[in-house]
């Protein structure tokens, strides 16, 4: 059988590998699902698991010596491999098990490119860690940030490492925030997609150091390719350094939810 993913380039893998996974979650969608637990209200579906290894699967046959870090298989491969991949099959479980249509795949070569698949729109962004496109239907398109919208994602799921200095929800009630932007809370990183794509003006959540998370490393590689404002809730650079994360299309609004974050932040001190 020939190999048809080998002379793919980063990318071309990035985005077979998270078409591969969409394709498994759009098929097992509606279905009644076995549930894992995994301890504090979280749990994968069958459709996770099964998404994962169509992933695995493409990155095993397109880049056989490469590293992988799955959402449900943990680490695998190579052990010392100098390249590693980044998997999240299923973002937005909770979404997915209650019959909403709101997740992503994700899938990304740490420090290189990523794609970011939405198994019901059919759209997959990408970017080969210097441009970012999104694919539909064949074609090709550059993603465009802009804060038009005004529409800005607030993750509001726990755990919630920055309070009582940082506390998503304090940002929402914030009198310039509903001046100037109106909230959404989606409960996928598909969000991070759309602020490259320009859907979205801004995607903020709490968390740690969130540059080699499954769940965010492709959006990040996105919207960095994309032209975006990428930082921590700190403001610092996301790395081992910063913590949390705010995506924004433009610096205005970057800074405006970055003053506002911070005020209330010194306000509890």
């Amino acid at each position: 059988m020939i190999n048809s993913y080998a002379d793919l380039d980063d990318a071309g893998v990035a985005i077979a590998a998270a078409r591969a996974g969409a394709d498994v979650v759009h098929t097992m969608y509606g279905r009644r699902l076995t549930r894992i637990d995994k301890g504090a209200g979280d749990f994968a579906t069958a459709a996770d698991v099964e998404a994962e290894k169509a992933i695995l699967d493409v990155i095993r046959a397109a880049r056989p010596d490469d590293a992988v870090l799955g959402e449900e298989g943990g680490r695998q491969g190579v052990a010392d491999a100098v390249r590693q991949w980044l998997v999240d099959p299923l973002c937005g479980t909770l979404n997915y098990a209650a019959g909403n249509m709101l997740v992503a795949v994700n899938v990304a070569l740490r420090d290189g490119a990523a794609a970011v698949a939405d198994p019901f729109s059919g759209e997959v962004f990408f970017t080969d860690g210097e441009t970012a496109r999104v694919r539909q239907n064949g074609a090709d398109a550059q993603l465009a940030p802009t804060p038009a919208t005004q529409l800005v994602d607030v993750n509001l799921d726990p755990p919630f490492p920055g309070a009582p200095g940082f506390r998503a929800v304090d940002l929402l009630a914030h009198p310039g925030f509903v001046e100037r932007f109106r909230p959404r809370v989606v409960s996928t990183t598909l969000a991070l997609a759309w602020v490259a794509a320009g859907k979205r003006a801004a995607y903020v959540t709490d968390g740690g150091d969130l540059s080699g998370s499954v769940h965010f490393a492709a959006g990040i590689a996105v919207c960095r390719a994309a032209g975006c404002v990428v930082t921590g809730i700190d403001g610092a650079p996301i790395g081992q350094a910063g913590r949390g994360l705010v995506a924004a299309a433009d610096a205005e609004t970057h800074g405006l939810l970055m003053s506002m974050i911070l005020g209330r932040s010194r306000n509890r001190h």
